[in-house]
C-alpha cells in the first residue's frame, strides 16, 4: 500500500487545501483525495507540482508500506 504524507506535510505549513490548490494549480478534488489518501491513481504532474511546492522527493511525499 502506499501512504501519501500530504496531510502531514500541509499541516506542518498549516497549510489548507485551497492553499496547496492555489500555489500547484492542481484541482481541490485533487489535492483532496492524496489527502486524504483516497486517490487510486495519480498524475505525475501533480506529483512533481507537490513535491516542487514542498521541497521534496518522490520519496518523502509517497511512501510504500508493506503489509
Amino acid at each position: 500500500m502506499i501512504h501519501c504524507h500530504l496531510a502531514r506535510m500541509m499541516g506542518e505549513r498549516k497549510m489548507r487545501v485551497a492553499d496547496v490548490a492555489r500555489e500547484t494549480g492542481l484541482s481541490r478534488a485533487t489535492i483532496t483525495l492524496l489527502y486524504k489518501e483516497t486517490a487510486q491513481k495519480v498524475d505525475l504532474e501533480a506529483i512533481e507540482k507537490l513535491c516542487l511546492l514542498f521541497e521534496c522527493q518522490v520519496g518523502e511525499l509517497l511512501e510504500l508500506k508493506y503489509a
